[in-house]
């Protein structure tokens, strides 16, 4: 008697069972930590309202584009506290992969009949759609404070960017997730990536004036990936595309997640060689 051939592969709707499973299990975590919404919108808010209003009269910013007038100092920092936004969150995605593999649901995740591949982006994607919620939460209130885009428009140009943004960030954290052993160590990650990503890029001052200070520390912030995460915001809320921010940001996305698929293969990854 002749064997019957299992089926090979999966259909898209079975795909799509699975991503969707995926992302209603972040959502639903995110619902019920409530603090981290909170603190994804605290921190943000704190360098704009206490931070900028400080520093207003210090750091003054010429008309440089996508301006085209001058600006006050916490319109000119909007977008990187938006790209702040996503990186904590990338880095709380990471925290959470560290979380999961610890306690065992990550681990049964990854060894189900699905891809990894597609297991790892259906996680990115989910904590992606996290990311740009708490980023149009943070915008609503930046409304009353008079920060939004030109038109009505910058809103929806936004998002691409946004989203862009957020998967090379969010894919970062992934492929950390995957070098990091214990949530110990999670702190360690924060002080010298987290920080030095943030403060060595456009989020806070224009990089002429990075140059005029420090011409070694201007070509640091250059190859930064977030400064051009910051600078695609930037642009994208005044309707305007940054053609080499784009294309940065788009090759350091590819690599990262590239390194975070090959990092979570049993086989060749650092998960096998380490022990997890």
């Amino acid at each position: 008697m002749s064997e019957i051939a299992a089926p090979r592969g999966f259909t898209l709707r079975q795909y799509l069972i699975c991503l969707s499973g995926v992302v209603w299990r972040e959502g639903l975590r995110f619902l019920h930590q409530r603090e981290r919404f909170v603190s994804a919108l605290v921190r943000p808010l704190v360098w704009l309202f206490i931070f900028a209003a400080g520093f207003r009269q210090v750091l003054g910013v010429s008309i440089i584009p996508p301006y085209e007038t001058y600006v006050l100092y916490e319109v000119y920092i909007a977008p990187g506290l938006m790209a702040m936004i996503q990186l904590f969150n990338g880095m709380q995605s990471s925290l959470s992969m560290v979380y999961d593999r610890e306690m065992g649901s990550m681990r049964t995740l990854l060894v189900s009949p699905f891809p990894r591949w597609f297991l790892l982006g259906s996680k990115l994607l989910a904590g992606v759609a996290v990311s740009i919620l708490q980023v149009y939460a943070f915008l609503v209130i930046a409304y009353f404070w008079e920060i939004e885009p030109p038109t009505k428009w910058g809103y929806l140009t936004l998002l691409p960017a946004l989203a862009l943004s957020g998967l090379m960030l969010g894919a970062l954290g992934m492929l950390l997730s995957s070098l990091i052993k214990q949530l110990e160590n999670f702190a360690g990650v924060m002080n010298f990536v987290i920080f030095p990503m943030f403060f060595a890029s456009s989020a806070l001052y224009p990089l002429w004036r990075v140059k005029e200070s420090s011409p070694w520390l201007y070509y640091l912030c250059e190859v930064n990936p977030f400064t051009h995460a910051v600078e695609l915001i930037r642009f994208a809320f005044y309707e305007k595309v940054e053609w080499t921010s784009l294309a940065i940001v788009f090759a350091y996305t590819s690599a990262f997640l590239v390194a975070a698929i090959l990092a979570y293969d049993p086989g060749r990854g650092m998960l096998m060689r380490r022990g997890g």
